[in-house]
């Protein structure tokens, strides 16, 4: 019983020594100049589904629950912010290679369709960021729109990897 009692009391004082510890958050407050919205039409009600669903996890701004000042939850949050980011950002969309947007629209299109994104994990926590069947369609519809646009506008073999 005394281990047990020994174990416990150093589990909680490791548990508030970790809470000193914390990750930079992920709050950009100035708008980015390459920002998606700054550079594409992005209609309201589009522009309004990524900001509910996507904007978290894949923008230079997050809105943090009240659970991200508890660690070892907040490093976990952190990981899971970075790696969006990494994989797409759309606070710096307008700053990647006219072939990298347009391959993100691209994935875009086939990770909602699939409903790959959002995240189960993240709706779980977050049901206002679950997208309703209409809301699919809307972002799917308008990424294709905006691949059209590109592929009007610039030449094909600049948005599309050649084929090996």
């Amino acid at each position: 019983m005394k281990i047990l009692k020994k174990l416990l009391l150093v589990l909680l004082v490791a548990f508030i020594i970790i809470q000193f510890f914390r990750p930079e958050k992920n709050i950009q407050t100035t708008p980015s100049p390459n920002d998606l919205v700054a550079h594409y039409t992005v209609p309201a009600d589009v522009q309004n589904v990524l900001y509910k669903a996507c904007y978290d996890c894949h923008s230079n701004h997050t809105n943090y629950p009240w659970y991200a000042n508890v660690q070892p939850v907040a490093w976990w949050l952190d990981d899971h912010i970075q790696e969006g980011k990494k994989e797409l950002n759309f606070s710096e969309f307008a700053g990647y290679r006219l072939r990298r947007q347009y391959h993100k629209f691209e994935e875009t299109i086939e990770q909602v369709k699939e409903g790959e994104m959002p995240l189960d994990s993240y709706t779980k926590l977050h049901s206002e960021a679950k997208l309703t069947q209409q809301e699919r369609e809307l972002l799917v519809s308008w990424a294709g729109n905006m691949m059209e646009s590109m592929r009007a506008k610039y030449p094909m073999d600049s948005l599309v990897a050649p084929k090996k």
